[in-house]
């Protein structure tokens, strides 16, 4: 009897060539079917999860993501928020989802600071990055009474006096990685006061128990329009509309001082390129809609999109960033 690879097998068994064919033609249909069923997503809800609690700054503006993106998207993505341990928690949670882009997560900057000062195990690459949608850029932030009129001078200071300015920020958090990064460009060193979150830094800087701080539109602005502070120089890649006075620092010749909590998406690390696409695709698409940008603007941040590559190099980057300067925040 022939053996199987026999090539008289199939001359002596016409049916063969046939049965061969309509199997053929059942795997094409079911790569159409597969195809198909690709082609449908999503088919029903997207979750997404928030790591920080309803009200708090990352909530607001996804929050208005999760109102503006359905159109776009095709079917709601509701907020699941699961706050905890720095933002950790919800992205410990995201990480053992399936991967089948149905539920994706919020991640900025301080999530690699929590990875590099030992907060959590998991980083940026154990994750699929989808896009960057907001950014929140930062200000050094002084009193209006100190003697202070520019970054300049401000740098002229803490290198005559090292040690001695009084420096508010969240202690191995975002804020004291864009004080180091201050500090390694031009070999300065601050005092360090720490404290929980932005709003109570602004109110100790305005009290004077602190001589700066990284501050924001929302939290500081308003400060500034009453002259109790001052905006010394700004992260952001331009001026800002609301402070147009401000320089940028890569107007000041720091062009690798992008002070600035950028927001972005990620989902299950194996989640399904063309899924991955979909969703960026309509980040993007929801990016240029005006609504939403005048919305984010008065949240005080900035509508900045990164697609998948783009936003993929940035966090890499910035990775390299706070692994360098991780143990001067542990210091």
């Amino acid at each position: 009897m022939p053996t199987p690879n026999n090539p008289n097998v199939a001359s002596r068994h016409p049916l063969t060539l046939a049965t061969a064919a309509l199997a053929g033609v059942g795997l094409a249909l079911g790569g159409l079917a597969t195809s198909a069923h690709a082609d449908d997503y999503p088919d029903s809800a997207v979750e997404f999860i928030v790591p920080w609690a309803p009200g708090g700054g990352s909530d607001v503006l996804m929050r208005l993501m999760s109102n503006h993106i359905e159109p776009h998207l095709g079917q709601p993505m509701p907020v699941i928020n699961m706050p905890g341990v720095s933002g950790t928690t919800g992205l410990a949670d995201l990480a053992d989802r399936d991967n089948d882009g149905y539920t994706v997560g919020q991640v900025h900057d301080g999530f690699m600071v929590s990875h590099h000062t030992g907060l959590t195990e998991y980083n940026w690459d154990n994750y699929a990055p989808i896009a960057a949608i907001t950014a929140s850029p930062q200000y050094v932030t002084v009193s209006a009474d100190s003697p202070w009129e520019t970054f300049e001078e401000f740098v002229e200071y803490a290198q005559d006096n090292p040690g001695e300015i009084r420096f508010g920020v969240t202690l191995g958090g975002v804020p004291h990685i864009h004080g180091a990064m201050i500090e390694e460009a031009e070999d300065l060193s601050f005092r360090y006061v720490g404290f929980e979150g932005t709003g109570e830094r602004i109110r100790a800087l305005v009290g004077g128990h602190i001589d700066a701080a990284m501050g924001d539109i929302a939290s500081s602005l308003q400060f500034v329009e009453n002259d109790d502070l001052r905006f010394l120089a700004v992260g952001h890649t331009e001026r800002m509309e609301q402070t147009p006075d401000v320089p940028t620092f890569a107007e000041l010749g720091y062009d690798n001082l992008n002070l600035s909590i950028l927001r972005g998406l990620i989902a299950p690390l194996g989640t399904p390129e063309d899924r991955i696409e979909v969703l960026a695709a309509a980040i993007e698409a929801m990016a240029a809609e005006e609504e939403f940008v005048t919305r984010v603007n008065n949240a005080g941040a900035e509508v900045q999109f990164m697609g998948t590559d783009e936003y993929r190099d940035h966090l890499e980057t910035l990775d390299a960033t706070i692994e360098r300067l991780a143990g001067n925040l542990q210091q």
